[in-house]
C-alpha cells in the first residue's frame, strides 16, 4: 500500500495510520458488507486503493478467513486419494483461476490445519517455497503456547516471498515461536564444506532436533518447464537439466527424488544442507502442501518415498494424481 510522504521522517505515526486504515477498510468490507465503491465514497479514496489494501491485507495475513474444515468442498476426491495412496487425510481445495497462483489456496489452506492441529508446546519443522508462505501468512496469531519452529533447509542469500528464512521468521511471529534455523546456505559450494557445515555444532544442532518434531510441513519443488525453483534462480538452468537427466522429478526438503520415490544418486545432493531422508521419515506427522498439475509427479514419488502422512493439494493436482481429469 503506498505512503504519502510526511514531515520530519515519522514513519511510526504513518505506519500506525496505514494499520488503521486497513483495519478500517477490512471493517467495512468484511464485517458490515460494504462494496469497495462505497468505501471508497466514505473515506474518500479511490476504489483502486480500496482494492489495493484489501488485497494487502489478505496476502499479510492481517485478515485471514476460515472455513470451517468439518465441510468438505471436495470429499470424493479426497476419500479416493487416502484409499489409492494410504494417506491418514487429504484435503483438496478448488483449482483458482489459472492466471492465479495455486500456492495461495493451497497455502492458506495448509495454514488452517497448522492452526487447528498444532498443540501447546509442540515443534513444527518446515520447508521453504511460496506455498509455505502462503501457509505462514495464514495461520491463526496465537500466544504464549511454547511451539517451536525449526527450520529444515538451508537458506538463500536473495530474500523473497520464497526465502526459507523469511518463511520461518514469518511462522514464529503468527505462532509466537522460538525459531530455530539452519545457519548454513541450502547448497554448499563443495561435499566437503557441507560435511564441515554439517559438523558444526549450530547445524549439527538444528538438524537433530527432526528426531524430535511433532509435524513437518513440507512443500514439494518440481523440476518442470514451470519449475520456481528455476525461475527464482535456485538452481541454474544447467542444473535443472543434469537433475531431470539423472531421473529426477523434483525434491522434498532437497532430497531430489526419482518418480518411484528413491532419490537420485547426484553431486548435488551430497552439497545440500538437509536432514537426512530416513529421520525425515520418523517425524509424527508429515504433512505436504503441494498443487498445480506440474507438481503431480513429484507429490506422488513423495508419497512413494514415504514422506507423506497428510496431503493438502488442489483438484486439478489430485485428478492427476488418480490418473484422469476432473
Amino acid at each position: 500500500m503506498g505512503r504519502m510522504p510526511v514531515p520530519n521522517g515519522a514513519p511510526e505515526r504513518e505506519t500506525a495510520a496505514d494499520a488503521a486504515l486497513m483495519a478500517r477498510v477490512c471493517w467495512y468490507y468484511f464485517k458490515e458488507g460494504q462494496t469497495q465503491e462505497d468505501i471508497a465514497q466514505r473515506l474518500g479514496l479511490t476504489r483502486k486503493r480500496i482494492n489495493r489494501i484489501l488485497s494487502e491485507a489478505r496476502t499479510s495475513g492481517f485478515v485471514q478467513i476460515a472455513i470451517d474444515s468439518s465441510v468438505s468442498i471436495c470429499a470424493d476426491l479426497e476419500m479416493r486419494l487416502v484409499d489409492r495412496f494410504g494417506l491418514r487425510r487429504a484435503i483438496v481445495v478448488p483449482s483458482p483461476h489459472p492466471q492465479l497462483d495455486v500456492r495461495a489456496v493451497v497455502g492458506a489452506a495448509a495454514g488452517q490445519f497448522i492452526s487447528d492441529h498444532l498443540r501447546e508446546g509442540e515443534r513444527l519443522g518446515i520447508t521453504w517455497g511460496g506455498t509455505i508462505n502462503a501457509a505462514a501468512a495464514n495461520v491463526l496469531r496465537r500466544r504464549a503456547q511454547n511451539n517451536s519452529v525449526v527450520l529444515l533447509c538451508g537458506g538463500l542469500a536473495k530474500s523473497t516471498n520464497v526465502n526459507p528464512y523469511d518463511n520461518a521468521a514469518m511462522f514464529a511471529r503468527a505462532l509466537d515461536a522460538t525459531c530455530f534455523y539452519l545457519t548454513a546456505p541450502m547448497f554448499a559450494a563443495t561435499r566437503e564444506l557441507r560435511d564441515a557445515l554439517v559438523a558444526s555444532d549450530p547445524v549439527r544442532t538444528v538438524l537433530a532436533m527432526t528426531r524430535q518434531l511433532d509435524m513437518a510441513l513440507l512443500s514439494a519443488v518440481d523440476l518442470s518447464n514451470q519449475s520456481k525453483a528455476l525461475e527464482y534462480g535456485v538452481i541454474s538452468r544447467e542444473l535443472w537439466r543434469s537433475l531431470r537427466e539423472a531421473g529426477a522429478v523434483g525434491d522434498i526438503c532437497g532430497h531430489y527424488l526419482r518418480s518411484d520415490g528413491t532419490p537420485v544418486d547426484h553431486p548435488l545432493a551430497a552439497r545440500t544442507v538437509n536432514p537426512p531422508l530416513d529421520e525425515l521419515r520418523q517425524v509424527r506427522q508429515l504433512v505436504l502442501a503441494a498443487g498445480g498439475r506440474q507438481k503431480v509427479s513429484i507429490i506422488h514419488a513423495a508419497m512413494k518415498a514415504r514422506l507423506c502422512h497428510v496431503l493438502i493439494t488442489d483438484e486439478d493436482a489430485a485428478a492427476g494424481l488418480l490418473g484422469g481429469a476432473r
